[in-house]
């Protein structure tokens, strides 16, 4: 029923309201409120949207009208009925999406060939495909000097750099980049300046404007590592990338984001969430189901969403709604002040901690209480992206007015900011925190105090030991006398005093236990968040005007994870302090965390060796092993950015922060961490009105101006695809081969031999491996036949559009476990013959002899995510002959999943057909 049909011929329209404003021209919706339930105020707010969705898409039929009341009655309803929702929306990237979009290519092809219109066949929820998990790294520093050439295993041909691609503007003819830092010698070679982990990585880029070397932010000269990297990535995965383009021209309702655009959760938070949608005539909550692990990131900026698996997803691309036992919400309710010192990494982690240890796996979570204004939407995304960490379903945060402001910088259009608080506010899905009786009833309340939220460091020489700030002097005190061991060093009380003078650069210092002579940001392992990096840089702003200075035998470094980070911090105004406190940008890459920190001053080295001293080095990556960083260097804490900086300010981590001065400014002034220390609203003030708007219009910018790396490629204009039988990346399966108007009767399995027997606990993973395809593989066969080499093999997940070679990967897994064999690999026993085989040839050996087939296997088989191939390589691998069945014993529903897959596709194109 469509959703502009006349009131009375939807079971609810008589709830069809009409938002109306002099901003706006008037817009139509449904509105649950008139209902007059008193029940309705009190769901959570992700059970609205489920209400929302089900009242608008009530058609009788895939939502019935039970399914409204069900949810309404949510609260006695919980973990029994069960319901349908509808998503707005689905997402793919597309390792999961290239599946889904061959079999609706070769469902066009079967019901061209029955003499039906192939173009009827489109999903009909709306689809993105974002194509994000192509890029491979084949060219780097080390590469880069005498690269492999790149060859297209079509034509074997090498291929050449763009001819006559323009130098960027302010670069010279050497190669060197116009600018230098203070100190260095020279200016910066091709090699170097473009030598980040991949070309992404490697700078700031808006098309036809210069590349930035991201050590001196100048422009570069071509950019050889980044336009190599994306060369190969055209000509590895040049048949997929054909297939998406001829995909987004072919299909309605699909849209395909190039490669080189950015990951898809990004692209999924930065640009394609809506929050209210318009279509059909109405406007409705935006929702989505994805097939990325990160699609509950969405949640945090009030928008329901999780992840599917990629039969789940293809169904509701084809109008089916995503069936779900109405959960149990748990309530996380947030009281209490941030401890100032408390960055983002702090919050979400203890946030994540208290969940993991509350039990709530497969519930939703939804976050309330007036400690929830104190966290960004940046925070809350990441806390949503937690979600597999502590096992919840999802954890939603509804839109409150730092949402909106949020959405200031995502959304360009004023009056669609407008309508979507106009909307949410008449549908009651706008947060107010101003009056506690508005509160949701839950399942069950959790209640976490966020002043129990301390910043901590990790050390000094273990990751797992967490020391609290307040009590770093105290703790490494104790360190000092424990005996040798996780924590101890074993220094005898006399010389715990112990001070060493020395001489560097023609001034005297002393150091002691405690010293720090390696401090290093890193922030490889906070990109997703920019607060901590800008936490650090604001830190560092105010320590330099406050009159702080870093001592200069201390080996201090930043290295940032990506040139995103320096592009933020640049734009910030902050860089150039961190430079004077000496952490400046030293590159891409591993460093510090790695043991690549550059030697120490030989006095400094003396004077730890003379006195025997607990050096220390302090730094914000993720490993920190005693010795690792240096041999001399004994204690190594992990800290977040700007404890880093300012440690390196004190000099030493026996200091007690809240008490005790960080230095003396050039006024003989005492001053302390709290005096200089950037306020959680400072930063993310700073996040939100500077760096997320930055990143925001980037983005729009690279969306809209499109990409010559895409555009380039060629695709056919027509309305079916036109196989190429010798592609070793995209084959019409054959799902499709025997469709026909009647539904054909269940056979019995008589006869039948097992294919393999397995224990419990068999993950999507050993059914249908993703990684790269192993030599000595019936895969690896296949593509040898084909005249491809290994290095040409590419990984099962890059070909998960030809079936020849997913089913020859299915159950290819090193780590199966058969106990027809008893011994761990991708092999089983032929019984008549008594032969150890591949499973695979196994398989087609009994297809020949007519012998049908079933597969035991244990408890939770099938678990995991990606499950489209795990359904249906099994399925293709023994039922392509003329009776030939699957089946399995087990307790979960990949049965199930191994029948929905082709029952879904046959029911649209036997709809079609009739």
């Amino acid at each position: 029923m469509a959703l502009g049909s006349p009131q009375h011929e939807h079971p609810f329209g008589h709830l069809i309201d009409t938002l109306r404003s002099e901003q706006y021209e008037e817009r139509r919706y449904f509105n649950p409120q008139k209902l007059s339930d008193v029940r309705y105020e009190n769901l959570p707010f992700c059970m609205r949207v489920l209400l929302e969705s089900a009242i608008r898409k009530c058609d009788g039929f895939y939502i019935k009208t039970d399914d409204v009341s069900s949810i309404l009655d949510w609260q006695m309803q919980q973990n029994q009925a069960e319901v349908a929702f509808s998503p707005a929306r689905v997402l793919l990237q597309d390792f999961t999406g290239i599946p889904a979009m061959v079999d609706l290519a070769a469902m066009r092809d079967a019901l061209a060939k029955q003499g039906v219109d192939p173009n009827l066949v489109n999903p009909r929820c709306h689809t993105d495909l974002i194509v994000d998990h192509s890029l491979q790294i084949d060219y780097s520093k080390c590469a880069i000097q005498s690269p492999p050439t790149p060859t297209d295993e079509s034509h074997g041909a090498a291929v050449r750099s763009p001819a006559g691609r323009p130098s960027p503007r302010g670069s010279s003819s050497g190669g060197h980049c116009a600018g230098q830092r203070p100190g260095h010698r020279g200016g910066c070679s091709k090699a170097s300046c473009s030598d980040a982990p991949s070309g992404r990585s490697a700078a700031v880029q808006i098309e036809n404007t210069p590349l930035l070397c991201p050590f001196h932010l100048q422009p570069v000269s071509e950019p050889e590592t980044m336009i190599r990297n994306q060369e190969m990535e055209l000509i590895r995965n040049k048949e997929r990338l054909q297939f998406f383009k001829w995909c987004s021209k072919a299909f309605k309702n699909i849209n395909v984001v190039p490669p080189d655009i950015n990951t898809v959760h990004q692209v999924n938070l930065e640009y394609l969430c809506q929050v209210v949608q318009e279509g059909e005539g109405f406007i409705y909550p935006d929702s989505v189901v994805g097939t990325d692990s990160h699609t509950t990131m969405i949640n945090g900026l009030g928008i329901l969403g999780w992840g599917v698996g990629g039969i789940e997803s293809e169904a509701v691309m084809l109008g089916q709604p995503v069936s779900l036992t109405l959960p149990q919400v748990i309530g996380c309710k947030l009281v209490g002040t941030i401890n100032p010192l408390a960055t983002s990494i702090d919050i979400v982690l203890g946030i994540t901690k208290h969940l993991r240890q509350a039990g709530i796996g497969g519930k939703f979570v939804e976050f309330f209480g007036p400690g929830v204004q104190q966290l960004s939407a940046p925070d809350r995304t990441t806390i949503a992206n937690m979600c597999p960490e502590y096992n919840a379903t999802v954890s939603f945060f509804p839109v409150d007015d730092i949402t909106l402001q949020h959405f200031k910088h995502t959304i360009c259009s004023e009056e669609k900011l407008v309508v979507l608080e106009d909307y949410l506010k008449a549908i009651k899905l706008f947060k107010s925190y101003g009056d506690q009786s508005e509160d949701p009833q839950y399942s069950e309340v959790i209640e976490m105090n966020l002043s129990s939220i301390v910043p901590h460091v990790s050390g000094p020489k273990r990751p797992q030991d967490r020391v609290a700030v307040t009590c770093m002097k105290e703790d490494f005190i104790n360190c000092l006398n424990e005996k040798v061991g996780f924590k101890g060093f074993h220094v005898s009380k006399e010389k715990q005093a112990t001070q060493v003078p020395f001489l560097h650069e023609g001034a005297e210092y002393n150091l002691a236990h405690g010293s720090v002579v390696i401090a290093a940001v890193i922030s490889c392992t906070n990109n997703c968040n920019p607060s901590v990096m800008l936490a650090a840089g604001l830190l560092a702003k105010k320590a330099v005007e406050a009159g702080l200075t870093v001592k200069p035998y201390i080996r201090t470094s930043l290295v940032p994870g990506s040139g995103t980070v320096t592009h933020y911090l640049n734009t910030t105004g902050v860089l150039p302090y961190l430079r004077k406190l000496g952490f400046e940008v030293v590159g891409y890459g591993c460093a510090t965390c790695v043991g690549n920190t550059a030697p120490l001053p030989e006095s400094v080295v003396d004077a730890i060796k003379q006195g025997d001293l607990v050096a220390c080095g302090v730094l914000s990556g993720n490993r920190h092993l005693e010795g690792r960083l240096c041999d001399c260097v004994r204690a190594n804490y992990l800290a977040s950015p700007p404890l880093v900086v300012a440690y390196a300010i004190a000099g030493t981590v026996s200091i007690n922060l809240e008490t005790e001065p960080l230095g003396v400014n050039s006024e003989g002034k005492d001053v302390y961490l709290r005096d200089i220390w950037p306020s959680k609203e400072e930063v993310n003030h700073t996040e939100e009105n500077i760096v997320i708007a930055s990143m925001f219009k980037e983005l729009r910018s690279r969306m809209e101006k499109g990409s010559t790396f895409w555009n380039r490629i060629e695709s056919a204009e027509s309305a079916l695809f036109p196989w190429d039988p010798k592609s070793t990346y995209i084959r019409c399966p054959a799902f499709f081969s025997k469709l026909s108007k009647e539904v054909c009767a269940p056979q019995s399995i008589e006869g039948a031999y097992p294919l393999l027997f397995l224990g419990d606990k068999v993950t999507t993973d050993h059914i249908s491996p993703a990684g790269s395809i192993a030599r000595v593989s019936a895969a690896a066969r296949y593509l040898q036949s084909k005249r491809l080499t290994p290095r040409e093999f590419n990984s099962y997940g890059a070909r998960r559009g030809n079936d020849a070679v997913m089913t020859r990967g299915t159950f290819a897994s090193i780590k199966l476990q058969n106990r027809l064999i008893g011994k761990t690999g991708p092999k089983t026993l032929h019984i008549p013959s008594g032969q150890t085989l591949d499973v695979f040839e196994a398989a087609e050996r009994y297809q020949r002899d007519g012998v049908p087939l079933i597969i035991l296997a244990g408890k939770e088989y099938g678990s995991g995510s990606s499950r489209d191939w795990a359904a249906k390589g099994p399925y293709l691998m023994t039922s392509t002959g003329k009776s030939f069945s699957v089946t399995a014993l087990f307790e979960n529903d990949m049965d199930v999943a191994f029948f929905r897959h082709g029952g879904i596709l046959k029911y649209v194109a036997r709809s079609l057909l009739l």
